[in-house]
């Protein structure tokens, strides 16, 4: 089944065997990031923060982020993904220079065109980090606006936030959000994973059109009616939900009562190799959940297709894969 995917951390796509190899190529020792198994080892979402920016600490050159962009478009084409979005941040790519930043998009970017090639095609969500602050956002931010669209080869069409949402309020970083509109990219962010309704609303009040998780909304009837008529789309990734304990089980997801609310949802993976998740697996355990089949599956793509972050030939192309 083809699948559009909406909501995937670049580095966090990151598998552990790809970065155990850059970390031997560098002699960095990652005692801790990984278990006995030699999966990511964390216990709570805090102790997830902290494993994922430790892992990907040895990402450290242009060359090291093409080499993972390769990776990570394989493996989603091996998942049935024809498009996808990454969040990729210039926290991680140069420490939010402008000048270091344009070294990895145009690595980045080359990757992706031979991507598109063999027919995964992708773009990129430049992503502010919540629990660094807002002077840190503006700086990405600015890596945005000056590298949208043709002044970044075409691959950067969104901007976002993630990191913690108990840091700070959204609102508290409305300039970066005002800058990246004005460069007429797209505007997404994590919200209502952690922080309640509240948090949701706090990203629609920056002009979001897209909210990342979002599942919270749930527990405000009159958010989500607001939500549905205004036709925003949630980046559901109900598998990272229940790793991290947003809610104890697959049964207990919100997912089918916002869209029987009529609350444009998608499925995405988030950080999948942290999670122990596929995009197959979303799928499968929505279907011997919920009993989602070909209905309900056409329609989330078709909704994932119209949100993205894209121009309008690919999101018409898009469509009409599911048509």
């Amino acid at each position: 089944m083809k699948k559009i995917e909406l909501h995937l951390h670049l580095e966090g796509a990151a598998p552990p065997d790809f970065i155990r190899a850059v970390a031997k190529e560098k002699r960095t020792d990652l005692s801790g990031v990984f278990d006995e198994r030699g999966a990511y080892a964390y216990d709570d979402f805090p102790g997830f923060l902290r494993c994922y920016e430790a892992a990907t600490a040895v990402l450290t050159t242009p060359r090291d982020y093409a080499r993972l962009l390769a990776e990570v478009l394989e493996r989603c084409a091996e998942e049935g993904v024809i498009y996808t979005e990454l969040f990729v941040s210039p926290e991680f790519c140069g420490g939010g220079d402008l000048s270091a930043w344009r070294d990895y998009l145009a690595a980045m970017t080359e990757v992706a065109d031979k991507g598109r090639a063999m027919g995964i095609d992708s773009r990129g969500i430049i992503t502010a980090i919540r629990h660094m602050g807002p002077d840190h956002a503006r700086l990405s931010a600015i890596c945005a606006a000056e590298t949208a669209f043709d002044a970044g080869g075409g691959w950067i069409t969104g901007f976002g936030m993630g990191g913690a949402e108990q840091v700070h309020k959204a609102t508290d970083f409305a300039w970066s959000f005002d800058c990246a509109r004005e460069a007429g990219l797209g505007l997404t962010c994590h919200a209502g994973e952690w922080g309640g309704p509240e948090s949701v609303r706090q990203a629609l009040d920056l002009g979001c059109t897209r909210i990342g998780h979002g599942v919270q909304a749930i527990e405000d009837p009159q958010l989500v009616r607001d939500l549905a008529e205004r036709e925003i789309t949630l980046e559901v990734c109900p598998g990272s939900n229940i790793a991290l304990g947003v809610y104890p089980s697959w049964d207990r997801h919100p997912i089918v009562r916002l869209a029987d609310a009529g609350v444009r949802v998608t499925v995405s993976t988030d950080d999948p190799p942290f999670f122990h998740t596929t995009m197959r697996d979303e799928y499968d355990r929505l279907a011997s959940v919920f009993g989602w089949g070909d209905t309900e599956f056409r329609q989330i793509n078709l909704w994932a297709a119209e949100a993205a972050f894209c121009d309008t030939a690919t999101q018409d192309r898009l469509k009409k894969e599911f048509a």
